[in-house]
């Protein structure tokens, strides 16, 4: 049950706040290549993705990520505002019930994060986070740790993931392993992710060109090996997330794309022949 527990959050939680579930590996290298941002911003105003998340053959969850239709000024900058939820469905109801929300208000121009709320409810377990970042002054405001002092290139647990996708990985090269600052529960927790490579996934949507991505992870904790945790992006310029890959202990679990609305491309779709067509 405690493995069931643990797969539903883990891979709910790992769309909503990028890569930060993933721990901490010893054999992580001591410099990182430098990415380069993209010319053009992947996600828009109006941007929604909805995940189905599976423990087995249980659909037992789902995500919605959404860039909100408005206009927002935070500190006189203009913000994307970032949403995202998380939850079970009726059916794994009755093992355990998921009531997430995130929120991230992200500079425009710089897409550094100003502001950060999270609500948690997992299993009556209660989080309430609120962060209101000073990027200028390398500092966040909280309202329970008061003033904390952050790295130039910090990022909370939503922003992570809109901040990865907004970087070009055309030159980067396989088994480089990237760092991503990450503000989580009053202190740095630093997560580091390795680019794999150029790959074709399917999913119920159909078979998509993709990059893959491993967080890099512990071994011997919840899982087996150090990349039981994947995630394919598209490849192209919105890298949307089309699916991520948990093998653990006890099963497996996955969330994959099921709809999506607004997304600033037409995702890289792989032509599939029916035998017929080669007749």
């Amino acid at each position: 049950m405690k493995a069931i527990k643990f797969s539903l959050s883990l891979i709910t939680l790992f769309l909503l706040f990028g890569f930060s579930k993933a721990i901490l590996f010893d054999a992580v290298p001591d410099s990182f290549p430098k990415l380069e941002k993209a010319k053009v911003t992947p996600f828009q105003k109006g941007e929604q993705l909805t995940y189905l998340v599976h423990y087995g053959l249980i659909n037992a969850g789902e995500a919605k990520l959404t860039v909100k239709e408005q206009d927002t000024l935070i500190d006189g900058k203009s913000v994307f505002h970032m949403y995202g939820e998380g939850k079970t469905l009726s059916v794994f109801e009755w093992f355990y019930t998921v009531r997430d929300v995130y929120e991230t208000y992200l500079d425009e121009k710089t897409l550094a994060p100003r502001k950060f709320r999270r609500r948690v409810n997992e299993g009556g377990y209660i989080i309430d986070r609120d962060y209101h970042f000073v990027p200028e002054k390398d500092k966040v405001n909280t309202l329970r740790k008061g003033e904390i002092k952050t790295p130039k290139d910090v990022q909370d647990m939503l922003s992570s993931f809109y901040y990865l996708r907004a970087f070009d990985f055309t030159n980067v090269k396989a088994g480089q392993i990237f760092k991503i600052n990450a503000f989580m529960d009053y202190k740095m927790f630093p997560f580091y992710v390795k680019y794999v490579g150029k790959d074709e996934v399917k999913v119920g949507m159909g078979k998509y060109k993709c990059i893959k991505f491993v967080p890099v992870v512990q071994e011997g904790r919840v899982f087996k090996n150090e990349d039981d945790l994947e995630i394919w992006v598209t490849d192209d310029a919105a890298k949307v997330p089309i699916l991520v890959k948990a093998n653990l202990f006890v099963g497996s679990a996955k969330a994959e794309l099921v709809n999506y609305k607004n997304v600033k491309t037409e995702l890289p779709k792989v032509e599939e022949h029916k035998w017929f067509d080669m007749f």
